[in-house]
């Protein structure tokens, strides 16, 4: 078992890629788009990673947020997968207290049968969304208890996948279905792929879990920069060889645009950030224009901000986000880069892959 999963969790690089590349698909929605037209970007994305050689493509929860059209996870990954035949799908990440574990166990069961050996379960511990929303999906204000409880509830959704709680354990009797229990039921044939289990993060928590689970860590950078390398650091220091992988595996999400013009990358992220600043300013909308954002009287307070968060954002001509990615690969010691395209059209983040596929030499479709 630790060897399929193993192989199940790292990638290979393609062309002069210096680590495997990804997607993580925010599913976003521009200012005169709708979801549908979002969630068309995404099949179309997911066909061209996969046509391409990326190696996994992530859809994340987001809630109550009107530019991000991923509040379910799960119900996307399966129409991407009925759109592809060969690229590993996943979530990064379901929010693991949003939901009690047996309902994730059924749900990403169901993913595997859909798409055997492709699926991947990243599991986070925020709440993906305001206090007041997350209150609302768990049906609580105690919100800390959810992500105190984090190891146990993730202990919990690993029995449930793997169908071993002991004997005498009030849930001994309860099983996740599509699941192993299949398999041990008379006339049963059951897959021998189960999704592998990521941890996420944005802090040291998750990374010092990972580690010492032995289980592979993605971490997001493209939202928490300051915190990469101390994290990473933390997630090897604390990694224990388990059933799983015998040593680390970290992948970083990174911010990435690339577009034909260096000045229409710099509008592209300028919209992105103003997003962003309105998003953190209890102000969610859907991704403005370029125009809009050109137009906009930011304030000193947020062009301060602005220019924080794209001095995080690689972005420019093809080469200069191939080098910057490469930079960046060496500084963190990534063993895989996950490409995440923040712009306001679909055409735009479509582009953006291809050119970052291009600079590359990834595989052309045949």
């Amino acid at each position: 078992m630790a060897t399929d999963a193993a192989e199940e969790i790292r990638g290979t690089a393609h062309g002069t890629a210096p680590v495997p590349l990804s997607v993580l698909d925010l599913v976003t929605v521009g200012a005169g788009r709708t979801a549908t037209d979002a969630l068309r970007t995404s099949v179309d994305l997911v066909r061209l990673a996969e046509s391409r050689g990326f190696h996994r493509h992530w859809v994340a929860e987001h809630h109550s947020m009107p530019g991000v059209a991923s509040s379910s996870p799960a119900v996307i990954l399966a129409h991407l997968a009925a759109h592809t035949d060969r690229i590993r799908l996943g979530s990064g990440g379901v929010m693991l207290p949003n939901h009690a574990p047996l309902v994730i166990a059924e749900q990403f069961g169901t993913l595997e049968a859909l798409a055997p050996g492709r699926i991947d379960l990243g599991l986070g511990r925020a709440p993906g969304t305001d206090g007041a929303t997350a209150a609302a999906l768990r049906r609580t204000d105690r919100l800390n208890e959810g992500a105190d409880d984090f190891p146990q509830q993730l202990a919990e959704l690993t029995r449930f996948l793997d169908d071993d709680f002991p004997d005498g354990h009030p849930y001994a009797r309860i099983h996740a279905v599509p699941g192993p229990v299949q398999a041990t039921s008379p006339g049963g044939v059951q897959s021998p792929h189960r999704p592998p289990v990521w941890l996420l993060g944005s802090s040291g928590f998750s990374a010092r879990l990972a580690g010492m689970l032995g289980l592979p860590f993605a971490f997001a950078h493209h939202f928490s920069a300051q915190n990469t390398i101390p994290a990473l650091d933390l997630y090897r220091e604390s990694f224990r060889p388990g059933e799983v992988l015998d040593a680390p595996y970290a992948v970083i999400g990174v911010s990435a645009l690339a577009t034909d013009d260096e000045k229409e990358a710099r509008r592209q992220v300028l919209a992105a950030a103003l997003n962003m600043v309105r998003l953190r300013t209890g102000r969610p909308g859907l991704v403005p224009t370029p125009e809009e954002a050109e137009a906009y009287d930011f304030s000193p307070m947020e062009r301060e901000f602005v220019d924080s968060w794209n001095a995080n954002v690689v972005h420019g001509t093809a080469d200069e986000v191939r080098a910057g990615l490469d930079d960046l690969q060496k500084r963190t010691g990534a063993d895989e880069l996950m490409l995440t395209a923040n712009a306001h059209g679909g055409d735009i983040r479509l582009r953006s892959y291809e050119l970052i596929a291009d600079a590359y030499g990834l595989p052309t479709p045949v």
